[in-house]
C-alpha cells in the first residue's frame, strides 16, 4: 500500500517507520524537504531520514499524490491547512491521529473542540470527498506501531468512521501492527469521545511520569 504521512514530528517518523516496517510504500511530508532533511540537534530529522532510506521525504504534494491511505499526524491546529495544501485526491483514506490541544493556557493543554464536535468531523466537513478514519490518537507514539511493548499489546484501540471500508482499511493496518483489541466505535461523531479522553491522558501522565500507559475496556 502507498502511504503518505503528513507531519515529521515524533509520532509521524514513529508511523512513518512502523508502517514501512510491515511492507508498505510510504513518504513523509513536510513543507520543505530540504530543511527538514538539514535539522540535527535535538530534533535529528536528518538523522532520523539516513536511518530509514527507504522512507522518502517529500512535499506535502508529492508524498499524498497516488496514495492510498494518508496518515494525519500534524497538530491539531494546522491540520486542515496542510490537508488542503497536499490536495489529497477525492476518495482518498485519511486516518487521523491528532488532537484538537490548545496549549495557550499552558499545561495541562485544553481541547479547542469538544462535547458537540470533533476535530474529525470538521476534517470531515472540511474535506467531505475523502474518507476519514480517527483511530491511534490516544496512546503515546511507540505504542501506535509497537502495542507489544505494553502489557504485551493487551489494551484496547478505538476506530470509529463514516466509511465501513475505509475503518476495514485501518483496522487490517491495525492488526498488522499487533493491536490485539480493537473496538469500532461507529460514526465519526465517536471521535468526540476518544479525543476528549486526551483531558484524562494527559492527566495521568502528570501522575505516572511516564507516557507508557493507555487504556483497557474490560468487559
Amino acid at each position: 500500500m502507498r502511504i503518505a504521512i503528513l507531519g515529521t514530528g515524533m509520532v509521524g517518523r514513529t508511523l512513518a517507520a512502523g508502517l514501512h516496517g510491515i511492507g508498505n510504500d510510504v513518504a513523509i511530508g513536510t513543507r520543505d524537504p530540504a530543511s527538514t532533511l538539514a535539522r540535527e540537534g535535538t530534533d535529528g530529522f536528518g538523522t532520523w531520514a539516513a536511518a530509514h532510506p527507504d522512507v522518502a521525504v517529500a512535499t506535502f504534494a508529492e508524498a499524498t499524490t497516488g496514495a492510498d491511505l494518508v496518515v494525519n499526524a500534524l497538530s491539531g491546529e494546522v491540520s486542515a491547512a496542510v490537508i488542503g495544501a497536499a490536495g489529497v485526491a477525492p476518495g482518498t483514506v485519511l486516518l487521523d491521529v491528532s488532537n484538537p490541544l490548545d496549549s495557550a493556557s499552558g499545561f495541562p493543554p485544553n481541547l479547542f473542540v469538544t462535547n458537540t464536535d470533533s476535530l474529525a468531523e470538521q476534517l470531515q466537513r472540511a474535506f467531505p470527498d475523502l474518507r476519514v478514519v480517527k483511530s491511534l490518537h490516544t496512546m503515546t507514539a511507540h505504542l501506535m506501531t509497537g502495542p507489544q511493548a505494553l502489557a504485551g499489546g493487551a489494551f484496547t484501540t478505538f476506530i470509529c468512521g463514516d466509511d465501513a471500508a475505509a475503518k476495514q482499511l485501518v483496522t487490517g493496518l491495525l492488526a498488522q501492527l499487533g493491536h490485539q483489541d480493537v473496538i469500532d466505535l461507529g460514526d465519526l461523531a465517536a471521535a468526540r469521545g476518544t479525543e476528549a479522553t486526551m483531558l484524562l491522558w494527559l492527566r495521568l501522565y502528570q501522575v505516572l511520569g511516564t507516557a507508557d500507559f493507555t487504556f483497557k475496556v474490560v468487559r
